[in-house]
């Protein structure tokens, strides 16, 4: 499945609540592009459908579902 939408980042999301993750894990346990996560979590952070924090590491996001 090379394309994707918000829903499915949100989905992923929602049903690992538990704990945040990176670009990078979203995109290997989805199967997808790192692009196409990457921009989906643009969109869902714009939205505030989603929590962020900031990394140690310039632009890197830890990405959690908002309950």
């Amino acid at each position: 499945m090379e394309y994707m939408g918000q829903q499915e980042v949100y989905t992923f999301l929602k049903e690992n609540k538990h704990r945040r993750f990176l670009s990078k894990e979203i995109s290997k346990q989805l199967g997808v592009s790192i692009g196409l996560v990457t921009n989906c979590l643009k969109k869902l952070r714009e939205s505030k459908a989603i929590n962020f924090k900031g990394t140690k590491r310039k632009n890197q996001f830890q990405y959690r579902f908002k309950e």
